[in-house]
C-alpha cells in the first residue's frame, strides 16, 4: 500500500476529489490531499498551508498530479521538482509535459 499526496491547481478540486477517490477504492492507496481554495486565506495562513503540503510530500511514497488539460501551475511545478528531488514516484492525470 503506498501513500499519495495529490497535487495541481484548487481549481480541478472537483476532479482531485475524484481522482482521491478513484486511487483510494480502486488502488487502494492512502491518499493526502487538501481541496480548498487560497484565494480564501491571508498571506499568513497560505505560507503555512504551502509547508504543510510540503510535509505531506515528505511522507508520501508518491505524488498524484492532477493536470487537466495538462495544465501545471508554478506551485504545483514546485511540487513536482520538489518529489523528484526526494525520488518519490510521480503518477499524473495526464502525461506531465512541461
Amino acid at each position: 500500500m503506498k501513500v499519495v499526496t495529490i497535487c495541481g491547481s484548487m481549481k480541478f478540486k472537483d476532479k482531485m476529489m475524484e481522482v482521491a477517490k478513484e486511487l483510494e477504492i480502486k488502488n487502494k492507496y492512502v491518499v493526502i490531499q487538501c481541496v480548498y481554495s487560497n484565494d480564501k486565506f491571508n498571506e499568513v495562513e497560505q505560507a503555512l498551508l504551502a509547508d504543510l503540503h510540503y510535509k505531506k510530500i515528505d511522507i508520501s511514497d508518491a505524488i498524484y498530479v492532477v493536470n487537466v488539460d495538462g495544465y501545471i501551475g508554478t506551485s504545483t511545478k514546485k511540487e513536482i521538482e520538489y518529489a523528484k528531488s526526494l525520488n518519490k514516484e510521480i503518477f499524473s492525470l495526464e502525461p506531465l509535459n512541461y
